[in-house]
């Protein structure tokens, strides 16, 4: 997924996933030989199911 699309879905500002990413807590990450970023799917979903609770509790 492009770093837009996955922006978009967890609701997040570019410079809030870089802070996260520099720390070491967001999805992992694949850059390309053209230096863009993209994030797998499987990666994302593990990411949503490792790092996110239910707030209905």
């Amino acid at each position: 997924m492009k770093l837009p699309e996955v922006l978009d879905e967890i609701g997040m500002s570019r410079s809030a996933f870089y802070r996260m990413r520099a720390r070491g807590e967001a999805p992992r990450c694949v850059r390309l030989p053209n230096g863009q970023i993209r994030v797998r799917r499987s990666d994302l979903d593990t990411w949503w199911s490792t790092n996110c609770h239910d707030l209905s509790d």
